[in-house]
């Protein structure tokens, strides 16, 4: 049986002896003792001390149980029982000192089994009083320590508390007195600014309390606690700031009502008593800026993204997310950047380069749709309630709101004019993007064109060339195009093929593979994925780009080809031809369009 078993066995044993006999043996309690089961001998010791009170090792035993239960009680939740404990464990303890003598220890050395310890000079295990004395004054001098601390600890922690409830509470007679935190501050008084300084104090005292209880807490061991204090910061006026937190908690959430406090002091003090003039004169500088666009026809880009990084908008976001002040800047910058955009572009605009007109209408589309963005959204603003706040700007800028929402609207409507005309021009960039135009024809620079076009892509690289057929009463010829920024080839040829093998009927079968080396030589090659007797029906030309067709010839691959390599060193084209079982041959036609290999 184990050695807890055992003890269980002999707890149920002196339980029925006890029941029978009525009274407590020492002989049988001690048992438990020793082996620390004091959850289990505490009663019985209890009752053993009601008639006997002169045993020592029960008065120590009981001090210890009472040191032990101690330890259970939870120093915040039940500080008055923990009390209770160390001064009846050091009541004990003090009982227990005057009664240990050599004597006591030697006529009953089984119950102080626990200091048994081996003597270093004799090697022999002993009891030794000094040890057991040692033990007591240390149990003691502890108690004593804990307690002391105790008290602060928990008065400071109950402060702790108090204080934040009372912060809650300022804060809330200064929420409920708003409709929003950007009215507050721009509506802000000295009498609000007196209970921001007194939310200051009492949140502040609040945050010293609880790091007076922190400072003791580590001197009282292990006690379950070790809280750490979140900061919540206050970003939503109306919905942050009111929730409860549970001090209890390890991770104890509190909103930062001293630092929101001082923020709001600091931004009225500092930044909205001397914004309202600030927001005029920078309306002034966008205007300047208007006028020498208009006056100059030159582009005022850089001088606005200098206006921008201006301190003004960062003052404006620290009590309003959303000013109306910043948002009619935005949108007369916006038209600004728009007009300079026109105005830098114009001798873009006509160019031959497809590419270049689409990068000046991709550009200007991005300003207009900004300035059509941001006045859309101002256009349905409340100016009438909004003005309460930004009175002082809106008088002294355009004498009355009327005047202000008369001004966005014309913006808007023209913000939606100019960008209905720039989108409609994009739409003609972007279909002249995708066409090689090789007079009389246009070839297509996209695989599915419509059924009626004589031409049939079969290749495209982007920006490079373009190889297919153009069938003409269902007999076709091959082709080959550069595509240039211009869309006007400078290298452009059509060519004879194996017209039997490629009618129109068999487009879905017909591939086109093509290889451009440097800038002079193009290798267009046109098969049929449909075998004949011979093999695989294809056409292979090559074209220089300054004498144009140089050969065309109709070959039968035994398998399919797959890929072109070109050497300019010799000329030669080999081409890589493979099959269904992954088997595959080369080849190699030389500069004149013979096979070699």
């Amino acid at each position: 049986m184990s050695r807890k078993g055992s003890l269980i066995a002999a707890f149920l044993i002196f339980q029925c002896t006890f029941l029978i006999a009525q009274k407590v043996k020492y002989k049988d309690l001690i048992e438990l003792l020793n082996a620390k089961q004091y959850e289990m001998a505490e009663p019985f010791l209890k009752r053993y001390l009601l008639t006997e009170t002169e045993n020592p090792s029960a008065y120590l035993y009981m001090g210890i149980i009472y040191q032990e239960n101690s330890t259970k009680n939870d120093i915040l939740k039940q500080t008055e029982a923990l009390l209770n404990n160390i001064d009846s464990a050091i009541f004990f303890f003090d009982k227990t000192l005057p009664m240990l003598t050599e004597k006591e220890i030697k006529r009953h050395d089984e119950n102080y089994q626990a200091y048994v310890r081996r003597d270093p000079r004799t090697a022999e295990f002993a009891i030794k009083l000094s040890d057991i004395q040692l033990d007591i004054e240390t149990r003691v001098k502890a108690l004593k320590e804990k307690k002391e601390k105790l008290k602060p600890l928990k008065s400071n922690f109950d402060q702790t508390q108090r204080l934040y409830e009372r912060s809650g509470i300022l804060f809330k007679a200064v929420q409920d007195k708003y409709t929003t935190e950007n009215e507050m501050l721009l509506r802000s008084d000295e009498a609000l600014l007196g209970q921001l300084n007194a939310l200051t104090v009492v949140f502040d005292s609040c945050q010293l309390t609880f790091k007076n209880y922190k400072t003791i807490l580590p001197d009282l061991g292990k006690t379950g606690y070790n809280q750490q204090q979140t900061l919540l910061k206050i970003d939503d006026f109306k919905k942050d700031g009111i929730a409860p937190t549970d001090f209890m908690l390890s991770d104890v959430k509190v909103w930062d009502y001293s630092s929101w406090a001082k923020k709001s002091i600091e931004t009225i003090q500092k930044e909205i008593i001397p914004m309202r003039d600030n927001l005029v004169l920078y309306d002034v500088e966008i205007n300047k800026l208007r006028e020498k666009l208009k006056r100059d026809s030159v582009s005022v880009k850089n001088e606005l993204t200098k206006l921008v990084n201006k301190v003004l908008y960062t003052q404006l976001n620290k009590f309003d997310t959303n000013p109306i002040p910043t948002e009619l800047f935005r949108m007369k910058i916006a038209e600004l950047e728009y007009q300079s955009d026109l105005i830098a572009n114009k001798h873009l605009r006509d160019s031959a380069n497809v590419i270049v007109r689409m990068s000046c209408i991709e550009s200007e589309i991005k300003s207009v749709r900004k300035l059509d963005s941001i006045s859309s959204h101002l256009v349905t603003r409340d100016f009438d309630t909004e003005a309460t706040n930004y009175n002082h700007f809106i008088t002294r800028a355009y004498g009355t709101t009327a005047v202000l929402r008369s001004l966005v609207k014309t913006t808007n409507e023209y913000a939606h004019r100019e960008r209905a005309r720039k989108e409609n021009e994009l739409l003609k960039a972007t279909n002249a993007l995708n066409w090689a135009i090789a007079a009389p024809d246009s070839i297509p620079l996209f695989m599915e064109v419509p059924e009626a076009r004589a031409s049939k892509p079969l290749l495209i690289v982007p920006d490079n060339f373009t190889i297919g057929l153009k069938y003409q009463d269902s007999l076709a010829v091959g082709y080959l195009y550069s595509i240039t920024p211009s869309r006007i080839p400078d290298v452009g040829t059509t060519f004879p093929i194996d017209a039997p093998n490629f009618k129109k009927r068999s487009l879905p079968i017909i591939k086109g593979l093509g290889v451009h080396e440097g800038s002079e030589v193009y290798i267009a090659l046109i098969y049929s994925q449909n075998k004949v007797k011979e093999g695989f029906p294809a056409t292979i030309a090559r074209v220089n780009k300054t004498t144009g067709l140089a050969w065309s010839i109709n070959y039968k691959f035994e398998l399919t080809p797959s890929e072109l390599l070109y050497t300019a060193s010799t000329g030669e084209l080999t081409i890589k031809t493979t099959g269904t079982n992954g088997e595959s041959q080369i080849v190699v036609i030389d500069q004149k369009g013979k096979k070699i290999h």
